[in-house]
C-alpha cells in the first residue's frame, strides 16, 4: 500500500510561522509594513487605514489585516454599535514585533548615511 506524501502546503498553513518568516512576510510587503504603522500610530479603523494609502484597496486591506491578526500581531475589537464599529491594536507581542521592524529600519539608515556595504569583504 502506497504511503502519501505529506502536502507541503497544508503543513504549512497547520504549523506556526517562526518570528523570522513573520518578519520576512511582513517586512517582504509594502502594505503590512503600511498598516501595521497606521496601527502603531493610531490609526485603528480599516476605513481611517484605507483612506491613509492610496492605492490600497480594501481586499488588499483585510488580507494584511488578517494576517497581522493570525500572526498575533493585532487584535480585532468589534464594537456592538449599529452601524458596526472595528478597530485593531498592538498586541503585547505586536510591540515587541515592531522593535524587529524598528532595528531593521535603523541599520538600512546606517548603511545608507554611511555607505557602507551590507556584505564584508574579506
Amino acid at each position: 500500500m502506497p504511503t502519501e506524501k505529506p502536502d507541503p502546503q497544508r503543513i504549512e498553513f497547520h504549523a506556526s510561522p517562526t518570528v523570522g518568516e513573520m518578519l520576512e512576510s511582513i517586512v517582504g510587503c509594502k502594505w503590512s509594513l503600511h498598516v501595521l504603522g497606521c496601527i502603531r500610530s493610531g490609526v485603528s479603523r480599516p476605513g481611517a487605514i484605507e483612506r491613509k494609502a492610496p492605492g490600497l484597496s480594501a481586499k488588499v486591506l483585510n488580507e494584511r489585516l488578517a494576517k497581522l491578526q493570525r500572526f498575533g500581531i493585532i487584535d480585532r475589537t468589534v464594537f456592538a454599535e449599529s452601524p458596526p464599529r472595528v478597530e485593531y491594536r498592538l498586541t503585547p507581542f505586536g510591540s515587541r514585533f515592531v522593535g524587529l521592524i524598528d532595528a531593521v529600519e535603523s541599520l538600512q539608515r546606517e548603511l545608507t548615511a554611511g555607505g557602507e556595504k551590507a556584505a564584508d569583504s574579506d
